[in-house]
């Protein structure tokens, strides 16, 4: 399945700021059954535009605004292909626990084992651990373990629309059970790696067609975890929605919790207040989707256009 996908950012500034300087994370992973045909990036005002890869495998750009400038504005456009993956074993033997353990010794996997800025150890994660069962692996394979995990993280909170804040703790949505998608992850991951599984965070976009029950992808950016599964790898667990990652969730970056995976990420000079304003929109498509009316007209703006990829977006074309 061909996704489009427009993830359209603007900061608007009370008073000119100067010397702005960003990193964006949006561009699709092209890995496993995903693959990233065409990606562009758009800036307005006109930057020069850099890339390189991150210790997580994550294509970052990045870009340096000297001038005034009193808003920013950035666009990325990405066409993404999804093959159907297989399917995840519906069973699991529980001696998997040693294998598992195994795994982690020949490995260096400890980054995704240790707690992170965002995914740790509290009285409130305890609390919730031992009302889900998270506590005792009670006869459970690790596949069972984690799927329970799953549906006890979002049979516990509810999905609230602003109810937290991009750097809020965990602890704020565990008191008030409420939270966003980078909250249920945040939170399954900390149980995950109290139970000595490797686990990481996820983010990217969600597509649920006309089978979307929840309003946690609609224009907006969707987060998620993977653990990793002896005999199996990593396995996406989306406990927002209560389901195994499938061929809607587009991964874009991984890292050991949000803090490593920001879709933009940046500084500016300047006293000013800040408004930001976010679209995102994911469509089943095989082209890029066309410019939107209002910025047709607007040619001040620098792109960065992995020309290499439209090869193989022709390629791919000539196979269907």
């Amino acid at each position: 399945m061909f996704y489009a996908i427009r993830h359209f950012t603007r900061y608007r500034y009370s008073h000119s700021v100067w010397q702005s300087m960003m990193e964006v994370r949006m561009h699709p992973r092209s890995e496993g059954n995903q693959r990233c045909f065409v990606f562009q990036l758009s800036v307005n005002p006109r930057a020069r535009i850099f890339g390189y890869t991150d210790s997580y495998g994550n294509l970052v750009h990045h870009f340096d605004l000297p001038s005034r400038h009193g808003q920013l504005t950035i666009i990325s456009d990405a066409l993404v292909n999804i093959d159907a993956q297989p399917s995840a074993p519906e069973l699991m033997d529980y001696e998997a626990w040693s294998d598992l353990e195994q795994l982690v010794e020949k490995k260096d996997y400890w980054d995704m084992l240790i707690p992170s800025h965002f995914a740790r150890p509290s009285p409130e994660l305890a609390e919730l651990a031992k009302e889900i069962g998270a506590t005792e692996r009670d006869g459970r394979s690790p596949l069972a373990f984690l799927k329970d995990l799953v549906a006890g993280v979002h049979r516990s909170l509810s999905y609230v629309e602003k109810s937290t804040a991009v750097n809020s703790p965990i602890e704020h949505a565990l008191r008030s059970r409420q939270g966003v998608c980078q909250d249920f992850a945040h939170i399954m991951i900390a149980l995950v790696r109290n139970a000595n599984i490797p686990c990481r965070y996820v983010s990217g976009y969600l597509y649920q067609g006309s089978e979307n029950t929840n309003p946690s992808a609609d224009g907006a950016t969707h987060a998620w975890v993977e653990a990793l599964l002896p005999g199996v790898g990593w396995i996406g667990f989306d406990p927002t929605i209560n389901r195994l990652a499938g061929e809607g969730h587009i991964r874009t970056a991984i890292g050991r919790d949000y803090a490593n995976v920001p879709p933009t990420m940046g500084t500016m000079k300047g006293k000013a207040e800040t408004q930001l304003q976010v679209r995102v929109r994911v469509t089943p498509s095989q082209a890029v989707l066309p410019p939107d009316e209002e910025f047709a007209a607007d040619e001040e703006w620098s792109q960065f256009l992995d020309e290499s990829q439209q090869l193989h977006l022709v390629d791919a074309q000539q196979q269907q």
